[in-house]
Order: structure tokens, then sequence, then C-alpha cells
């Protein structure tokens, strides 16, 4: 006979020893605020340094190719400026991105004494990930290259080597933001440039060669056009997650369950760190003051169970399947 969910959950309780306590450390003190956040990943590493490469290409040609050349000071000023923030701004939100912890659940808190302080009432229960060894908050996911649970994560991103979470998205839609406006901007510039080079002598127009300027500005078109719609498609994306309060996570797994979805700007104020501001658009402003997990977001409320004589044969769903589960029940 297959246990039901009733009997699994109430073997589980008389048998603490199946979260396997003595494999799960103490969970590590709160770290000061400022701590420095960093994943050790190959590749992640790899792609951030290629983001960053990216940048100066750009900056290298609209400096060097388009603007100093120029004899329009005005118009390389200007213009020199506005793409020399954007950038600044961009690299930013990037470090912002990369080295501000997403929303890391304390490793190895699945310990028997950080359960009994929960004090779970009948009808709770607690899910614990075997993999990291942490009991699991409401919304929060495991990530196999952080090696850590995230609070509301929304996916893992290897151009900013770490995961976007609760506590760095305002940081990756600036970051998205940012490079989709420098992007469109730099087709906007090669777009003159090639008009005045076109109708003055390509010898005065840069101080490279003719075939060395074409080349620098197709490879910064395409450059620029690619990542164009690249970050706008996930400046979209985004943003939308945040006014709709789902992540993209969460709407896989609701993909076969489609639900209405609303439209809360308040959550996007939320997001961004209140009232619309300058502050908004500015990469050095947190969202909010980093909060740890208090103790209601650690419980879950069990659904109904039926009958522990009853059979059933329903398969877990995939976010349940690499999950412990801990249940007062009343009997």
């Amino acid at each position: 006979m297959m246990l039901t969910p009733s009997h699994h959950f109430r073997d589980i309780e008389r048998k603490p020893q199946y979260l396997q306590p003595d494999r799960c450390v103490p969970p590590p003190r709160l770290s000061a605020v400022g701590t420095m956040w960093f994943i050790r990943d190959g590749c992640g590493i790899a792609c951030a340094i290629v983001t960053w490469f990216l940048v100066l290409y750009a900056e290298f040609v609209v400096l060097f190719v388009m603007l100093i050349p120029s004899h329009d000071y005005a118009y390389s000023i200007i213009n020199g400026i506005v793409f020399n923030l954007l950038a600044f701004l961009a690299l930013a939100s990037h470090c912002r991105a990369m080295l501000t912890d997403p929303g890391a659940v304390p490793k190895g808190n699945a310990t028997k004494e950080f359960i009994e302080s929960l004090q779970l009432k009948p009808g709770q229960v607690v899910y614990k990930c075997p993999k990291c060894c942490s009991i699991k908050p409401d919304r929060a996911h495991h990530c196999s290259v952080c090696k850590r649970c995230i609070r509301k994560m929304d996916h893992h991103c290897p151009w900013v080597n770490n995961c976007v979470g609760e506590n760095n998205q305002k940081y990756f839609v600036l970051f998205t933001m940012y490079i989709a406006l420098i992007s469109f901007h730099a087709l906007v510039m090669v777009g003159f440039h090639f008009l005045y080079c076109f109708e003055e002598d390509w010898t005065k127009c840069s101080s490279f060669s003719p075939p060395t300027t074409v080349i620098l500005l197709i490879l910064l078109c395409f450059e620029g056009l690619l990542f164009l719609i690249f970050t706008s498609v996930m400046f979209g994306t985004q943003v939308h997650s945040i006014c709709t309060d789902e992540t993209s996570i969460e709407r896989l797994q609701r993909k076969h369950q489609p639900r209405q979805q609303t439209i809360d700007c308040a959550k996007f104020r939320e997001a961004c760190g209140g009232d619309f501001s300058l502050n908004w658009c500015n990469p050095f402003s947190g969202p909010w003051e980093q909060r740890p997990v208090n103790q209601g977001e650690w419980v879950r409320q069990a659904s109904s169970r039926s009958d522990s004589s009853t059979e059933t044969t329903e398969e877990p769903s995939e976010d349940r399947k690499e999950e412990d589960s801990v249940e007062v029940t009343d009997e």
C-alpha cells in the first residue's frame, strides 16, 4: 500500500533523525551590513568580465573613433558626458547586482534545536532543503550555482554572476535599463557618424584608417543592436515580474495553471525604495533595508490532508521533490 502524505509526514515527525541534524552545522551569525557577497563560479566570473570588456569597448569606439576626432565640440562634449554617465551607472549597477546578497537563507539552520524553536502548531509545516541543509521560507528556491536557497529567486544570471532575488532585483533592473540606453545611444551616434563620413573625406572623420574605422563601427553597431534587444526584453520582463509579484520560477511552475495577473504599481515602488524619486535610478541607493527572515516566514500552513486510511497516487510537484518536510499533527 502506498503511504499517504499524512503517513509520510507523521513518520518524519516520529523520526526527527530523518532531517539528519548531525549533518547540519549551526547557522552562521548574520553578516555585518556592507559585507561583500561574491559567487566563485568560473562561468559567471568570465561572463562578468566579458560584460565589462564590451562596455569598455563601446567606450573606446565612442570616444576615440567618433567623438574626439569630431570638429563639432558641442556635439562631442554633450554626447561624451551622456554616454559616460550612462556607462558609469550601468557598471555601478552591475557591481551592486553582483556583490549584493540576493536574499540567501542562512545555511545549515535545519537543526533540531532551530526547528523546536519555531514552536510549530498543529497543521503547520516547514520544508528543508537537503542540498544546503537549511529551512526554506515561503517563495525561496535553491540555486545550484550559488549553492544556497534564495528568497524570491527570479533566476540566476551569469552576466552578473549572481542570483536575482529579493535584495538585488532593483540593481539588476537598473543594469538592464542602462545597458539598453547606452546601446541605443551608441547606435544613434554610429548612424550619425556614418552619415558624416559619407559626406566628408573618410580620412578626416576618424584618427584611424578608413577600413579600421568601418570595422570598429560595424562591431559596435552589432554589439549595440544585440544588447539593446536582449536587455530591453529583460528589463520589461523584470518590471512585469515585480508589478505582478510573481518571479520567473513561479511563472514556470504555474504554466499549466494560469492565474489572473493584476498589475500593482505599489510593488514596483516597494522594490525601488519608496515613492518616485531620483533614487529609483540610483544604483547606490538600496531598495530597502535588508532584513533577516522573521520566525513566521519559516512556517507554512499545510494543505488539508485526507484521512490516514486513504491511499493516494498523486505525484509531488517538481518544487517538492527535492524538499523534506516536518508537520505537527493532532495525534
